[in-house]
């Protein structure tokens, strides 16, 4: 095709040079992390950390066994084997899950680079891949074309822009007449930015940067930055590791100087080789003390709880990528949300219209009610499109929400607007504020002139109102038109006036000359409409449920303050009490200090005009308060935030860069999404909690055994292999069932734990008591039953299989307190929509049934008569009766 522009555009070899020169356009892609370091990633975790010292430790223990005076022989590395085997299982199955979410993350952001654009080279018009595109190429520009590259426009036509992605705004006004530019723009009038989009009129513009050198590309390379910043369960963790370790090692060193001291007290003489063999057992003692501290099944429970969140949550429209950021939900403090698409719909509606001569919403049958029909569907750039039976918009959304009005209405606008021959027509632009339409209207058989605009200069150019089943001078009705424009603007809307003039057969010439309505027009004033882009419905409940679980939420957006704060009425936040102190603009914001935007930061509940450095710093000083914060957004200019901050949410229909920033994408774009991603959270760190208190039960009693065994100069009557099974399979077990726990919406009624370095201890006082009283209150247990067995007849093998199960069947039972602990109510509560529970249960009562009736000489156990099961099974059932007693009181 010719070009008939004056534009002769590049040549190939230009082309060529200029891609030599500046790169082609596409975005670098941020490098993978290859599979194996992501594997290695999973051995940064504290207690992995630990339970590998623990497991070279028991290697030596089980290489003494095996080679030692005892040659015991390879039965000895079980114990090693198992820790390795718990080691392994919580490594994989996190690196399984987060894969998994990595690739069906790569499907849904998957980036279209062959999109064919619309270019002037070597003197034609032509299309190229968007990638093709070049530095100095002339892109053609029409309405929904989304903008290739960063570059100034040569012309512009009624051109209006989509900058949502950078800036937050919906609709831009673009001009390349100087005296028009808009002063507080964001980025400059005559200036288009890569990744937005033209939703009406048309323009021609000179690229002038491609690829990571564009506005996007820059936000997109800030984005990738790493975000260092440990999870507040990393951080917990770490605690907990370090007085594990602590507390391990000096009670192993405590423990060989005690033996050491009573070997020395016992006054016997010994030669130099029994020396060194009883320090050697005692030395071994001390290193068992510090395996059997560990608790092994941790990192599992971890793994699982994180893993099986994952997959929970993605059947609610939360798709997580970082396993840490499902319990980092549950610790927000702060969630700073994006208003367009987050809050709102991003779809503008008509909210009311008020057509002064028609009765209220509805088009009445009348001639004046088909003539704003008309008006309607033939002065009007957009249209609509049906997919599937969904209504989709297309053009410009001020416009589309007419026509989404007239649909609702049961009015098809299409045959309207075909019947209607236009004769003349001036489109919408940024200078004039109106756009008029002469028709050859088949209701009349006449030409109408139809004209929407801004209602303040559409009534200026009316002469009278159809009003009060009448007709009202313009002059008379302005007051109170003029106070209804006032109160939607209070409310944050967009408002449209409209009128028509039914034009005789003898007005040939157009009612406008020079881009303006004639002096001498004769336009009647219709009435103006409301239009807005609504709040999504679960919104307020969902932000009422936020901030009732302690959590304040922050609006950033780049749109105006009047709009951010209705808004912030609307969804809750913004009370008739806050005042300024609460709301700043992103300019303002950078021109704070350091000193003065902390003293200042908690108290914002809205910022606006926010660019995606004011987004970024806001999330670093409320981090430095202490906050741990959550970022949502879906535009290219929250990627910054969204990667700074400890968890970042970005919306299924975002952009790519938003997305890739992020730690989870929200599928269905819904705040009532990042709720329920909050009680996933806290729901999984009470069931960590939970998990950690029956671990740690097991592990005082283990250790005092061991201890109190070793002190008394007596054997301990578990096996090693009995104590792998309870310290690792039957924990694992114990995880999984705990880890599959569901979330409960009670937990949105507490206030976010503390964070940081002084936050709050993931055992809390509470645990540390329980588990503490009911480890020694095992301990005194189970030395009745051996003292019982020991006076009667001495330790028999049945006398050991019974003492086995009776402490197996303890923490079985003490497994179902565990799962009511924090909870208030009864083990049995709920039990109905805990399948994953009970089958866990049931699986370590078969597996305990097994290993004594066919253990045998590995596990030193014999059969036990069903007798016995009974009487074992129905004694230690004590403990989940004590507690549902203790539960009972305490209510």
């Amino acid at each position: 095709m010719e070009n008939k522009q004056q534009y002769q555009g590049l040549t190939s070899a230009q082309v060529e040079e200029s891609r030599r020169l500046h790169g082609e356009n596409v975005l670098t892609p941020p490098a993978k992390t290859p599979l194996w370091k992501q594997f290695l990633e999973k051995f940064e975790d504290p207690i992995i950390r630990i339970l590998l010292v623990a497991w070279v430790l028991s290697m030596v223990i089980a290489g003494v066994h095996c080679w030692g005076p005892e040659a015991a022989g390879l039965a000895a590395f079980l114990e090693p084997l198992g820790i390795f085997f718990a080691i392994m299982l919580a490594s994989c199955v996190g690196f399984f899950f987060e894969v998994k979410a990595n690739k069906a993350f790569d499907v849904l952001n998957t980036v279209n680079d062959d999109i064919l654009v619309t270019v002037v080279r070597n003197g034609k018009i032509t299309e190229v891949p968007r990638k093709d595109i070049v530095v100095g190429d002339i892109v053609m520009l029409g309405t929904g074309d989304e903008i290739p590259a960063d570059g100034q426009l040569l012309e512009a036509v009624s051109l209006q822009v989509n900058e949502s992605t950078l800036t937050g705004e919906p609709m831009i006004g673009k001009t390349t007449n100087p005296a028009d530019f808009d002063e507080e723009a964001t980025y400059p009038s005559n200036v288009v930015m890569r990744g937005t989009t033209v939703v009406d009129g048309h323009g021609v513009m000179q690229v002038e940067k491609v690829g990571d050198a564009t506005g996007y590309g820059k936000v997109y390379e800030g984005s990738q930055i790493e975000n260092n910043i440990d999870t507040p369960l990393q951080i917990q963790l770490k605690g907990l590791a370090n007085v594990i370790s602590k507390a391990g090692y000096t009670i192993a060193v405590l423990t060989f100087v005690a033996l050491t001291t009573k070997l020395i007290l016992s006054g016997q003489e010994y030669s130099v080789m029994e020396w060194i063999s009883h320090l050697l057992n005692f030395f071994m003692v001390a290193v068992t003390l510090i395996v059997v501290s560990v608790p092994e099944g941790l990192p599992m429970s971890v793994t699982l709880s994180l893993a099986l969140s994952m997959n929970r949550m993605l059947k609610t429209n939360n798709l997580v990528r970082k396993m840490h950021a499902c319990e980092t939900m549950g610790a927000t403090t702060v969630i700073c949300t994006d208003k367009t698409g987050t809050l709102t719909q991003n779809q503008m509606q008509v909210h009311e219209t008020k057509f002064y001569n028609l009765d209220g919403q509805k088009l009445v049958d009348s001639d004046l009610s088909r003539l704003i029909q008309e008006g309607i569907a033939v002065n009007s750039t957009a249209n609509l499109e049906r997919e599937e039976g969904k209504v989709k918009t297309l053009g410009n959304p001020t416009e589309a929400a007419l026509l989404l009005w007239l649909n609702a209405q049961g009015v098809d606008y299409l045959p309207l607007r075909e019947e209607a021959e236009v004769v003349s027509q001036l489109t919408f632009s940024t200078e004039r504020k109106y756009m008029a339409t002469v028709v050859k209207s088949p209701l009349l058989g006449k030409k109408i002139l139809y004209v929407k605009g801004a209602p303040e200069i559409v009534l200026a150019n009316s002469r009278r109102v159809a009003m009060n089943g009448g007709y009202v001078p313009a002059e008379e009705a302005r007051p109170e038109i003029e106070q209804q424009l006032l109160a939607y603007q209070n409310q944050a809307m967009r408002t449209l006036g409209f009128a028509y003039q039914i034009l005789e057969e003898s007005d040939n010439d157009a009612p406008y000359t020079d881009g303006r309505l004639n002096p001498d027009v004769d336009l009647t004033y219709l009435g103006i409409v409301a239009i807005s882009d609504p709040v999504r419905q679960d919104v307020p409940a969902a932000v009422q449920s936020c901030m009732k679980a302690g959590i304040a939420v922050k609006i950033v957006t780049g749109d105006t303050p009047g709009t951010a704060r209705e808004i912030g009425r609307q969804i809750g936040i913004w009370k008739p009490e806050d005042t300024d102190r609460n709301i700043i603009t992103g300019p303002a914001f950078e021109a704070l200090s350091d000193e003065e935007a902390l003293d200042r930061v908690l108290d914002l509940k809205i910022m606006c005009r926010a660019r995606p450095t004011d987004k970024q710093r806001l999330v670093r000083l409320l981090q430095q308060r202490g906050a741990v914060v959550a970022v949502t957004g879906d535009g290219t200019n929250d990627a910054p935030a969204l990667k700074a901050a400890q968890v970042g949410l970005s919306m299924g229909d975002g952009t790519s860069v938003a997305k890739e920033a992020s730690d989870i994408t929200i599928l269905d774009n819904s705040f009532a999404s990042i709720t329920r991603a909050v009680m996933w959270g806290r729901s999984l760190y009470r069931n960590i909690q939970r998990f950690l208190l029956f671990q740690l039960t097991i592990n005082v009693a283990a250790c005092l055994i061991v201890l109190l065994g070793s002190l008394l100069g007596t054997e301990s009557p578990l096996t090693i292999t009995q104590m792998l099974w309870v310290n690792l399979i039957m924990d694992t077990f114990a995880a999984g069932a705990l880890a599959s726990l569901p979330p409960t919406e009670r937990v949105m009624n507490d206030k976010p734990r503390r964070s940081g370095v002084n936050g709050d201890f993931i055992i809390t006082k509470p645990m540390a008591h329980r588990i503490f009283i009911v480890g020694i209150l095992f301990v005194l247990v189970l030395i009745g039953v051996l003292m019982r067995f020991h006076v009667t007849d001495g330790l028999s093998p049945q006398d050991l299989s019974r003492f086995f199960t009776f402490f197996v069947m303890l923490q079985f039972w003490n497994m179902f307190n565990a799962k009511a602990f924090m909870d208030g109510r009864s083990a049995f509560a709920d039990l109905k929509h805990c399948k994953s529970f009970l089958f866990v249960a049931a699986l370590i009562l078969v597996g305990q049934y097994l290993i004594v009736t066919f253990g045998g000489p590995m596990f030193n156990v014999v059969p036990l008569p069903w007798k016995d099961w009974g009487i074992i099974i129905g004694s230690s059932s004590l403990v989940l009766w004590v507690g549902e007693l203790a539960r009972l009181i305490k209510k």
